[in-house]
């Protein structure tokens, strides 16, 4: 399961494949980190500073953290993708197709400009979340929606 908690300035992403439940993230800030919650991250919980902290202490890697930019991600049902705006101009996007009871993700693009910012990891958690709303598997054949998400 892939989840993604964003607040204003910054982006959590959780793989729980990865999770080793070293419980580092819990002893280093409770008031986000709870696992007798649901959603189990809070991350207004604690400043963002605190949390980053926390984060790089994940033994397993299944908790990253990335700063926003400025960059809203969106979902975009109507065309199969999540697109990235800065503003109002379009700055990535990915793609997937509807087959049956799964989503292929064939395609991750983020203008030059704006790349290494962790927006395009931004863009596959987001449809990997909603495709597992949607109880449909995921399917990522695009290079980079593969190391996201396989790695």
């Amino acid at each position: 399961m892939h989840r993604m908690y964003e607040n204003e300035d910054i982006t959590i992403f959780w793989d729980s494949d990865k999770c080793g439940h070293a419980k580092r993230c819990v002893g280093g800030s409770p008031t986000v980190f709870d696992i007798t919650k649901k959603p189990w991250i809070n991350i207004e919980g604690a400043p963002n500073a605190e949390i980053w902290q926390t984060i790089q202490e994940c033994p397993s890697g299944a908790l990253t953290c990335t700063y926003n930019h400025g960059i809203r991600i969106e979902f975009d049902e109507a065309c199969c993708r999540s697109v990235a705006f800065d503003g109002d101009n379009m700055i990535g996007e990915c793609d997937y197709r509807e087959e049956d009871n799964s989503w292929t993700i064939y395609h991750t693009e983020v203008s030059p400009d704006h790349s290494g910012k962790g927006i395009a990891k931004r863009l596959v958690f987001m449809l990997a979340e909603e495709a597992e709303r949607r109880k449909k598997n995921v399917i990522p054949v695009c290079s980079y929606a593969v190391k996201v998400l396989k790695d």
